[in-house]
């Protein structure tokens, strides 16, 4: 048991060096990215929600 977890500590080693980290800037980038888009996502959910709450009184 004990040289299994052993290995697995090895291989997992040699695989956490064969990554590719982003540098600080990519990692900005990729950050700004995700929550300008998560907030037009929510800003269209917020219409979509308000036009159809809008539609249903309307109609009831």
């Amino acid at each position: 048991m004990k040289e299994k977890i052993i290995n697995f500590v090895n291989d997992v080693t040699k695989e956490m060096k064969k990554v590719t980290w982003p540098s600080k800037e990519e990692l900005k980038e990729s950050t700004t990215i995700v929550i300008v888009v998560c907030l037009i996502l929510a800003a269209f959910t917020y219409i979509i929600d308000m036009s159809l709450t809008w539609i249903l009184k309307g109609i009831f």
